[in-house]
C-alpha cells in the first residue's frame, strides 16, 4: 500500500512488533500498511464514526486481512482492554483531542509500551500534557506535504527533564538533530515576522 508522506512517518516511527491500536483510523491505511509489510502481527482500527469505520473494513477486506485487523467503534481508546496492545497511534486530529485521549484513557495507555503522537495543531499543549501524564518523547518527526508541516513524536510511559518554553513549541528531538524540515519551517516564520516588523515600521515613518 502507497501511503502519503504524513502517514509514512507516522509509521515509520512504530518500533513494537505486536499488536497496535490506530484511533482515529479513517480508511484504516496505517494498521494495512504494517500488517503488509510485516512489522506489526495484528491491529485493531478504531474510530468513532461508522463511516469512517466502514472504508476501513473495506480496505482492510479487499487486502484479506479480516485475520489479522480487527476494526471497532470507540471513543478514543476506550474499547480497549488493558494489556491488549503494544502501541497506540493517534494521528491526524487535533491536539486538544489528543489531550483527552490521553487523560481520559490513562489506565489502558499506563499499560501500552509507545504511542505516536501526530497533532493537527496545539502541539505545544501536546507536549505539555506528555510530561503532565508521565511520558517521555524518544522520538520526534516532521514532515512538509501538500503546503503544511507535520511535526509527530514517539513517547513511552517515564519522566523527562522539564522542557523549556523552545522544546516546547518546536519539539526537544527536532531540536537536538537540527531536523531540516524544522529549519526550513524557522526559516518561514522567520522571514514572515521579518515582513511583519518591516510594515510595522513602515507605518511610523
Amino acid at each position: 500500500m502507497q501511503l502519503s508522506k504524513r502517514l509514512l512517518a507516522v509509521s515509520n516511527l512504530v518500533t513494537c512488533t505486536g499488536c497496535l491500536a490506530d484511533v482515529g483510523t479513517d480508511h484504516g491505511y496505517i494498521p494495512i500498511y504494517l500488517t503488509e509489510a510485516g512489522k506489526i502481527s495484528r491491529a485493531i482500527a478504531m474510530d468513532i464514526n461508522k463511516g469512517p469505520l466502514e472504508r476501513a473494513r473495506e480496505h482492510i477486506r479487499q487486502k484479506k486481512l479480516e485475520d489479522r485487523i480487527e476494526t471497532r467503534l470507540s471513543d478514543g481508546v476506550m474499547a480497549l482492554q488493558p494489556g491488549e496492545v503494544q502501541t497506540v497511534v493517534i494521528a491526524g486530529m487535533g491536539g486538544n483531542l489528543i489531550q483527552k485521549i490521553l487523560r481520559e484513557g490513562r489506565e489502558i495507555l499506563f499499560q501500552t509500551e509507545e504511542c505516536i503522537l501526530q497533532p493537527q495543531s496545539e502541539i505545544e499543549l501536546v507536549r505539555k500534557c506528555l510530561q503532565e501524564e508521565g511520558y517521555c518523547i524518544q522520538e520526534e518527526d516532521m514532515v512538509w506535504e501538500d503546503g503544511q508541516y507535520y511535526p509527530m513524536m514517539r513517547v513511552i510511559h517515564g519522566s523527562m527533564n522539564l522542557l523549556d518554553i523552545i522544546e516546547y513549541r518546536y519539539g526537544p528531538c527536532l531540536l537536538k538533530k537540527k531536523h531540516p524540515c524544522l529549519v526550513r519551517y524557522l526559516k518561514q516564520e522567520e522571514e514572515k515576522w521579518l515582513g511583519v516588523l518591516q510594515k510595522l515600521k513602515e507605518r511610523h515613518t
